[in-house]
């Protein structure tokens, strides 16, 4: 029975231990990556989470939008308000500019999500209203 040469022994064990380390140095790549896009998932989590509860909730817009409407400055400006399945529908005819005024700051301060907003001048003093907020 023939022997083996220690010569071929010693270059196949370097020749695996040259393979495991290309291999072991790709998966460290691998891995450093992953850790990157876990970092990126983990902040676009956290800002919509943050996102999420900056905005309302359609009861919370109920009652926001309630408040608003029922303050002193706003008790003439007839804004009519039309509950859609998920929106509310506020829209005024003919509002003075101090009322609209007060209204768009309010709207624009507050947490909403306005889907759709249309202003038309109609006089020096007037100006007719619509504006669609969302859930």
């Amino acid at each position: 029975m023939k022997r083996l040469n220690p010569l071929y022994v010693g270059v196949a064990l370097v020749s695996l231990l040259l393979f495991f380390a290309l291999k072991l140095s790709g998966v460290k790549e691998e891995l450093a990556l992953a850790k990157e896009e876990y970092k990126e998932s983990a902040l676009a989590i956290n800002e919509l989470s943050s996102l999420k509860g900056a905005y309302l909730g359609k009861e919370e817009v109920k009652k926001s939008l309630q408040r608003i409407l029922t303050h002193s400055s706003l008790k003439g400006a007839n804004i009519e308000q039309k509950l859609k399945t998920n929106s509310i529908m506020l829209s005024a005819s003919s509002i003075d500019k101090e009322s609209l005024n007060s209204l768009m700051s309010k709207l624009l301060n507050g947490a909403y999500e306005i889907g759709t907003l249309n202003i038309k001048k109609l006089s020096d003093n007037k100006a007719s209203l619509e504006v669609e907020i969302q859930w």
